[in-house]
């Protein structure tokens, strides 16, 4: 169960030629790849392009009539992968992956895809995840593109582009012989506009077409001699069709003077971003007409050294615009500059940062500190400053202001108690080596639970921990993989790493019934029906099936401690060998999004309803707040009494509260203050609850006029 569904959105991608498309980029990719005729799509979810798996996934029947073959990969090497039906065949495919991390998967099938060549076009979407709303390591994608030498679109962040860019890439493929790469960055993702839609195309070839007629040929495998051959043809004959192609089609684009004493080359992606900090320094306006000359990178790799000259015809200095360090772009111009013995000065850096994501306040900065110093006579006398107000007070910095706030689970999320568990074992035995993963229990690192020392990838958690297997260690390393980087990667790189090497660590495998962290899509051990995958295949038989022998499952995480006593025996047993705990609780946020509306929906429909709702008694709370530093549960907060006997904020849980019960579970596990209580809050209630309400005041009222008389009351004197 994806986190949004588009299946209404998806009807938009059955307009024709002549009709005006609006939605957002993800689905302009999509309409794109249907009216190009692609054969096949593969992918793995992943930010920023989750959703277009999404949108891929809803849109299955309307592929279907198209005879396009979809496929939700089991990694985006498999998605890869896929793009070899393109190597003999004359059939469109393409695959989207999250990059880099889905790049650094997937790069042994696209170097081998990258040396054979392809016939049929083969473009590669790949979602950069760079900057300040990144969850990961902080690289670019242009290192790919070099190193296996395909080609690299990195497309202006508007629909027309968009899809401009996606028919560009599968033509520059089949001209060149060579994958291509199309970049889109978050914004680029999710930005809204409109285009002129075209008819959707049937391949010409569909994969079972190629099935009725197989082909071969030797040279376009990559085994020696060939392989060596293949190395000679990018270089020879296929960069040249590349730079040919890119030259003839025009791709890459120049706006602004035809002449000017300076100008600004950037990547595609940032031409938003200048555009907007030009019109700040009043150098351009809201339509984009600049007074500055631009040359903008749709293709930023092949570069084309003939454009770039052109652009520094006449100029004394030129700004690269280039987010991301190293800086490949700027030193590509900067050879071409010195081979042709130009004196055009080249800057980039210098007036930019190194590395970060190049935001609206950077942008500005930067490209005001390069017309000071090269072009002052453009800069008008007033130019808006940045977070000014009224006569240009400084605002507050809000670093200072707003107090930090690190990420964490969601309210309900049933890997919390996992972790509570892990505290409190450790309180019991010592600190012990825990190895990380990607996924939402990455958070674990984070506080209240600062548990984790490394996280080396998606299923590797337990793979990382595989140098303690130490025969002299006299404790044993803690792992943890959840269900998504399990099937990805984790069965063969992790488990059967540990059964083959018999290792004695403790694994435990976080099974929230989807791959929850990329957007909830369902996985193979999910326990949803899916009308177009096979589920339901529990992650316990395939554990058994690589080996192990210990293995243990709790089938709910909110019971802390008999998750503590898995930990606890796993930690403790004299059995060698990898022990594996499975621990399956659904994923609370596509459990309230499966759940919610059914139950709105019931109670507006007059039904008996009845919703727990847990609350902390505030006489008995002693304010120590122990609980929420084994919790965590953004529900659970601190509230003020208005007692002057009580100086200490007791506990308190707000209306966030989905009524998971971890709180009072944690509470009774780590033996704290019985504070927490359940209420159920019941809905439509019927004659028998009016009735049992009325006899439960009738007692309790009883029983407070019984203490009220036995109170020892002082006269007024």
């Amino acid at each position: 169960m994806a986190e949004r569904s588009f299946a209404k959105e998806v009807e938009k991608l059955r307009l024709g030629a002549g009709e005006e498309f609006a939605g957002e980029g993800i689905l302009a990719i999509t309409k794109a790849l249907l009216q190009c005729g692609v054969g096949y799509v593969g992918g793995y979810q992943g930010a920023p392009i989750s959703h277009l798996m999404d949108v891929l996934a809803d849109a299955q029947d309307i592929l279907g009539e198209l005879g396009v073959h979809f496929e939700a990969s089991a990694s985006e090497a498999t998605a890869t992968a896929m793009l070899a039906a393109s190597v003999h065949y004359p059939i469109r495919g393409a695959a989207t992956f999250k990059s880099t991390v889905g790049t650094n998967v997937a790069s042994d099938a696209l170097a081998n895809l990258a040396s054979g060549g392809v016939t049929g076009g083969a473009l590669i979407i790949v979602g950069e995840d760079y900057g300040e709303g990144s969850s990961i390591m902080q690289e670019r994608s242009h290192a790919f593109a070099m190193k296996s030498q395909v080609w690299l679109l990195d497309p202006r962040p508007n629909l027309p582009s968009i899809v401009k860019a996606v028919e560009d890439g599968f033509e520059l493929s089949e001209a060149s012989n060579t994958p291509v790469m199309l970049q889109v960055r978050i914004r680029c993702c999710h930005v809204h506009g409109h285009f002129t839609a075209k008819d959707n195309k049937r391949p010409p070839m569909s994969v079972a077409d190629a099935l009725s007629a197989p082909r071969r040929d030797t040279g376009r495998i990559v085994l020696p001699p060939a392989s060596f051959l293949h190395e000679k043809e990018k270089v020879a004959k296929r960069w040249p069709a590349a730079v040919d192609f890119i030259k003839s089609r025009k791709i890459n684009e120049m706006f602004g003077p035809d002449h000017g004493s300076v100008g600004i080359v950037m990547q595609g992606g940032m031409y938003n971003s200048v555009i907007r900090a030009l019109q700040r320094l009043g150098l351009a306006d809201t339509y984009g007409d600049t007074d500055v000359p631009l040359y903008v990178l749709n293709a930023v790799y092949p570069l084309v050294d003939d454009e770039f000259l052109a652009f520094c015809e006449d100029k004394q200095a030129v700004l690269v615009v280039e987010e991301g360090q190293p800086n490949y772009i700027e030193q590509a111009f900067a050879a071409m500059l010195h081979k042709a013995g130009r004196g055009t000065k080249l800057v980039g850096k210098e007036h930019l940062p190194m590395a970060g994501e190049y935001t609206g306040q950077v942008m500005l900065d930067g490209i005001g500190s390069f017309l000071r110093a090269n072009a002052p006579h453009l800069l008008p006398g007033d130019v808006r400053a940045p977070n000014k107000t009224g006569e240009g007070v400084d605002t507050a910095d809000l670093i200072n202001v707003v107090p930090g706030r690190p990420p964490g689970f969601c309210v309900g999320c049933p890997e919390r108690p996992i972790f509570a568990a892990t505290k409190l074992v450790e309180q019991e035995l010592g600190k012990h080596h825990i190895a990380s993963d990607i996924g939402c229990h990455l958070f674990s690192i984070m506080p209240p639970f600062e548990l984790g020392a490394t996280t080396m990838g998606y299923g590797l958690g337990p793979a990382s921990a595989s140098a303690f297997n130490s025969p002299d260690a006299k404790r044993r390393s803690i792992s943890f993989v959840g269900d998504g980087g399990f099937w990805h990667n984790g069965l063969t790189s992790s488990i059967g790493n540990a059964v083959f090497n018999r290792n004695d660590g403790v694994i435990v495998i976080v099974d929230n019934f989807y791959s929850a962290a990329t957007g909830g899509q369902d996985i193979l051990s999910s326990r949803a029906n899916n009308r177009t995958k096979s589920t339901k295949h529990p992650i316990d038989e395939a554990v058994k099936g690589m080996g192990v022998k210990w293995l243990r499952h709790i089938d709910r995480t909110y019971d802390v401690g008999k998750m503590r006593a898995a930990l606890r025996d796993a930690l403790t047993t004299e059995e060698k060998g990898p022990k594996v705990i499975v621990a399956s609780s659904e994923c609370m946020l596509n459990r309230q999004r499966r759940e919610k509306p059914l139950v709105d929906k019931a109670i507006k429909g007059g039904e008996r309803v009845v919703k727990p709702k847990f609350g902390v008694d505030e006489d008995i709370c002693t304010g120590d707040h122990a609980c929420m530093r084994l919790s965590g549960c953004p529900s659970l907060s601190v509230k003020s009494l208005d007692d002057p006997l009580r100086d200490d904020p007791v506990a308190s849980i707000d209306q966030n509260c989905v009524g998971c019960g971890n709180c009072g579970e944690v509470a009774d596990a780590a033996v704290l203050c019985p504070s927490f209580y359940r209420a159920d809050v019941v809905h439509n209630p019927g004659r028998w609850d009016r009735f049992l309400e009325s006899a439960r005041r009738a007692v309790i009222g009883l029983l407070q006029r019984r203490r009220e008389s036995r109170r020892l009351m002082f006269a007024d004197a």
